[in-house]
């Protein structure tokens, strides 16, 4: 069994992250973390190229964080995971095309990211475009 699972950083991703922890273990699963970084080329901003490249590094660096925390969590429980570092414009097109590419058996993902309180009451909308066009079993995980 193939899992994947999109992680951002935000407190719910964290959960997918335990939630597919406990999950692989109990079926023995290739686990892949993944986690993709807004790229600023196609952005219309009033920025030089140079500044662009430092944000763009910055964002790159603040991913590779994310996948050590994500990362960490599984080798404390000694389970082995991959890590998949992107950047993009759309986070839900990566973690679809990676399911898809890489044949994935499920995707568990949090139920919101790094969105703002506005959305409480909602999915957020890359758990939700994940759900709805996923090519395997996505499960979504919701903490209080």
């Amino acid at each position: 069994m193939k899992i994947l699972v999109p992680v951002d950083g935000s407190k719910y991703s964290m959960d997918g992250v335990r939630a597919a922890l406990e999950y692989a273990k109990t079926k023995n699963a290739e686990v892949h973390l993944m986690t993709v970084t807004p790229f600023l080329a196609g952005l219309d901003l009033e920025l030089s190229a140079k500044e662009a490249d430092s944000v763009n590094e910055s964002m790159k660096r603040r991913g590779e964080e994310v996948l050590e925390k994500a990362q960490a969590i599984f080798q404390a429980e000694g389970v082995s995971a991959k890590t998949i570092l992107m950047s993009s414009g759309s986070p839900a097109n990566e973690i679809l095309g990676v399911a898809e590419k890489k044949k994935m058996d499920l995707i568990v993902i949090g139920s919101k990211g790094l969105g703002g309180k506005a959305t409480r009451f909602f999915m957020g909308s890359v758990a939700s475009k994940v759900v709805g066009h996923a090519p395997c079993s996505v499960l979504v995980v919701k903490k209080a």
